[in-house]
């Protein structure tokens, strides 16, 4: 694996969050960085009480030759898997973190994708989003329609199977960052998931040259064809989480992501 291009250190600070919510990210950047061939990471120096050491990343402007090889190691940090669907990262002990809201996890997660993806991604986020007026009852019952297909594991909707993945889980094109080297990452929510999910939160927010990043990435994986069909479902859970951080705008777009999902469903 690559090591992240720098030099010196860059010191990450976040004020209000506790404690625990750095160390979890160390655990995840660690584990990240433990997959064979798997995506650049950067590894934490330490811990702070308020905050992370990290290196820092000397930044150049990413190519395509760089996005597709970015797209086949990151098929490989899925590949290194994980106990199961919501497993924490080793040594987390309790929930994650997904900015500075919490994400649920276990130390051995689920063994069945759908019904996790319902009941500890959606469910608990559409019940934030819906108590703050970001998404209405209308939307809710649209979102809770896709939770019950999803609890009955409709192949329809959800696909062919897949092992449990290692997961960046906040993989917007902010938390890629480019290097001499290659793509470094930054920021995660790791956890064990569906591999589906970190490409879904790529095409949300972008990511240069991006069509060339995913396309490696779904060959390197060997998904099916129809995994594009699927994106606004693993995009419903961070449109989710936008809505409850940043109000109704991102409310309407998980809404409209569900009333997608049950067209396949």
């Amino acid at each position: 694996m690559p090591e992240p291009a720098g030099g010196g250190v860059h010191v990450k600070r976040r004020d209000g969050l506790p404690p625990e919510h750095f160390a979890v990210e160390a655990a995840g950047l660690r584990w990240l960085a433990a997959a064979a061939d798997g995506v650049a990471v950067a590894e934490p120096v330490e811990v702070l009480p308020d905050g992370l050491v990290l290196p820092r990343v000397v930044q150049v402007a990413p190519t395509p030759a760089a996005a597709e090889e970015f797209g086949r190691r990151l098929a490989a940090t899925h590949a290194a898997g994980a106990p199961g669907f919501g497993s924490a990262p080793p040594g987390v002990a309790g929930d994650g973190w997904i900015a500075e809201l919490r994400l649920p996890l276990s130390e051995r997660g689920s063994s069945a994708w759908g019904p996790f993806y319902a009941q500890q991604r959606l469910l608990p986020f559409l019940r934030a989003a819906r108590d703050s007026g970001a998404v209405d009852a209308v939307g809710a019952a649209a979102v809770e329609r896709v939770c019950a297909l999803l609890v009955d594991s409709d192949p329809a909707l959800t696909g062919p199977e897949r092992p449990p993945a290692r997961l960046h889980g906040d993989l917007w094109s902010g938390n890629v960052l480019w290097s001499a080297e290659g793509a470094v990452l930054i920021d995660p929510a790791a956890h064990g998931g569906h591999p589906e999910t970190d490409l879904a939160m790529l095409a949300l927010f972008g990511l240069p040259h991006l069509d060339r990043a995913l396309g490696a990435c779904a060959e390197a994986a060997g998904l099916d064809r129809g995994w594009r069909g699927r994106v606004p479902l693993h995009q419903l859970h961070p449109l989710l989480v936008h809505a409850v951080l940043f109000g109704s705008g991102y409310g309407a777009q998980a809404v409209r992501a569900a009333r997608a999902c049950l067209a396949l469903g």
